[in-house]
């Protein structure tokens, strides 16, 4: 007799042959990030946090496309939380404790944000010091949820004390401790090709739409949201991709306005 079948499994049988799906967000967005590095690069983690991927690469193995540390020169850590102390993933820790990041400028060649910009209170000022810290011809490689998909909507609906409690049961095994307050002030596409005009970025802005990962709490929750996910309207799909290159020109304009 052959084992249970996972939820992924059942609706997206090639999981059985890797771990993941064929629309993995975090197969396409790492996937593309690690396209673009090179082993001489220095590449910042913007929020890294304390490296929950540790804690699921037993059972997820296929998530270390996320582990950036020994493919490239160096991997620098920031947060505003001490719990990126942690992170076994960089090579080096720096706290947040003021506006500016503590990051020489022009030091980067990429940097990659993953699941932190929907945190982000002045995104102006977030996107002035990708650019501050980006070297001329440097990566900026974003993944944040868009504010018109339903995890965004319900997010903005319940107060921010209650999002650990109401994530720890809807995503099973996601601790609190990696649970912060959202403000999506920058989560729409329009909003992205604003700011990275603004501040002396050329790329693209996308959505991408992943398993309903939110839904997996039950078997009938899991699949009503992939059929959800399968005539969604791509305005409410549930992630939005930014991959962008700095210019190089002044940024007189993104700091003087």
């Amino acid at each position: 007799m052959g084992r249970t079948k996972s939820l992924k499994e059942t609706y997206y049988p090639e999981t059985e042959f890797g771990g993941y799906s064929r629309v993995s967000g975090t197969v396409s967005f790492f996937g593309r990030v690690r396209a673009l590095l090179k082993p001489e690069m220095v590449v910042l983690d913007v929020g890294c946090g304390r490296g929950a991927t540790a804690d699921r690469l037993e059972k997820n193995p296929w998530e270390r496309c996320r582990i950036l540390k020994g493919a490239c020169k160096q991997v620098i850590g920031i947060d505003v939380d001490q719990a990126g102390q942690e992170n076994s993933f960089i090579d080096e820790f720096r706290p947040i404790e003021t506006e500016s990041w503590p990051v020489e400028t022009d030091s980067v060649d990429l940097l990659v944000s993953d699941a932190v910009v929907e945190h982000v209170d002045n995104p102006d000022q977030f996107f002035a010091e990708c650019s501050r810290v980006l070297k001329p011809g440097g990566f900026l490689c974003i993944r944040t949820p868009n504010r018109w998909s339903y995890v965004a909507i319900g997010a903005s609906i319940v107060p921010n004390q209650y999002h650990a409690k109401i994530v720890g049961k809807l995503q099973r095994g996601r601790q609190a401790k990696d649970v912060f307050p959202t403000y999506y002030r920058a989560n729409t596409i329009q909003a992205m090709r604003r700011l990275l005009k603004k501040h002396g970025f050329e790329g693209c802005v996308y959505r991408h739409i992943a398993e309903p990962n939110y839904l997996t709490f039950s078997r009938w929750s899991y699949a009503m949201g992939v059929y959800l996910h399968r005539w969604l309207p791509s305005l409410f799909w549930p992630v939005l991709f930014v991959f962008a290159k700095r210019t190089g020109d002044d940024r007189v304009n993104s700091h003087n306005e």
